[in-house]
């Protein structure tokens, strides 16, 4: 009997080579709607398994970011997300973005169905809950005087998302933001813009109203540029490199002295004692470096072992680290996916 259920005596394709997504969005996610960058410019993404163009996406500059500011201003200054009351905003294909995120970023598919995107909902049923309980303070006052705190939205935020993370790290900015009632210009990597864009679709299908979230994909140098140095975004969330992080602040105060909020990265020492578990300090150095293939800010990429336990310690890594698989990132049976790009892999 055949093994393949059409009858063909041609070997079986293992069933996550037929998981690829069909990519829907590619344009700019402005006022509601999908637009193409003003420039007409598109630029690739690349899928880093094989090295080969998924498909081209919107490039956005300072025009298209310049466009996306005015929705979510008028959004801010006169629609109706930041005057409903918190417990209206709490109300408002997982597998799909999965996909993407496999693609376009190379991570575990199936990380992602346990791990990436359940988290994700999480996060976002958090800060849903959250939208309602936002609540200043009444102070009290050494005269007679009444005194109180009231939080407020803040305007519009520009997020800038890096690519390791691309669907944790969108949600851990954009949810909050929803909360607060503010508007929003999202800066997705250059790397990974294609489930931020299906997250924006699926924003305008929840109901969230237009010009509340806006995507533009693009670079660093010309769309995220154009976000730091606005005149009119009132706040700016970063992740990523320190060094980028300076000019961050740099443009931040150079322009309207913007709020800021970055987490950069960083080198995590990873210190094991004589007294320790070797076998299973073994397996947490192993995986303090290979996490999410090592892009991640906390990898444990410097390891300080006690004397005693050294040479244990180095043969067991070098065991365990061969039976370590890297290759398809649809395979439930691979422990890494490829490097998001070429330039990566020498760090």
């Amino acid at each position: 009997m055949g093994g393949d259920s059409n009858g063909s005596s041609a070997p079986c394709e293992p069933s996550f080579v037929k998981m690829m997504p069909s990519i829907k969005f590619t344009k700019l996610f402005i006022n509601g709607e999908f637009v193409d960058a003003i420039s007409g410019k598109t630029f690739e993404t690349i899928d880093p398994r094989t090295g080969e163009v998924i498909t081209r996406v919107a490039g956005g500059d300072q025009e298209d970011v310049d466009v996306a500011v005015k929705a979510a201003r008028a959004a801010f200054d006169h629609g109706p997300w930041p005057r409903m009351p918190g417990a209206v905003r709490e109300r408002k294909d997982y597998v799909e973005v999965c996909r993407l995120d496999t693609i376009d970023a190379g991570k575990l598919f199936g990380f992602g169905k346990a791990v990436d995107i359940p988290q994700v909902a999480h996060m976002l049923r958090y800060y849903a809950g959250a939208a309602d309980k936002i609540h200043g303070e009444v102070l009290k006052m050494s005269r007679e005087l009444q005194g109180y705190t009231l939080l407020e939205p803040i305007g519009i935020v520009g997020h800038i998302i890096p690519w390791n993370f691309p669907s944790s790290l969108l949600f851990a900015k954009v949810a909050p933001t929803l909360a607060a009632g503010c508007t929003m210009v999202v800066k997705p990597a250059e790397q990974t813009p294609l489930s931020a864009l299906y997250y924006a679709h699926l924003a305008k299908l929840a109901g969230v109203p237009d010009g509340v979230l806006n995507v533009i994909t693009g670079f660093g140098k010309t769309a995220g540029a154009a976000v730091t140095h606005h005149m009119d975004i009132d706040k700016v969330s970063f992740t990523g490199s320190t060094e980028v992080g300076r000019e961050v602040m740099q443009a931040a105060a150079k322009s309207n002295l913007k709020a800021v909020s970055l987490e950069l990265g960083g080198k995590s020492p990873l210190l094991i004692f004589d007294d320790a578990d070797v076998d299973k300090a073994a397996d947490l150095a192993l995986l303090g470096i290979l996490y999410s293939k090592g892009e991640i800010c906390v990898a444990s990429s410097r390891v300080f072992v006690q004397e005693g336990i050294y040479d244990e310690l180095v043969k067991k890594l070098q065991v365990k680290a061969k039976e370590w698989t890297v290759g398809d990132p649809f395979d439930p049976k691979v422990c890494q996916g490829p490097q998001v790009t070429q330039a990566k892999i020498p760090r």
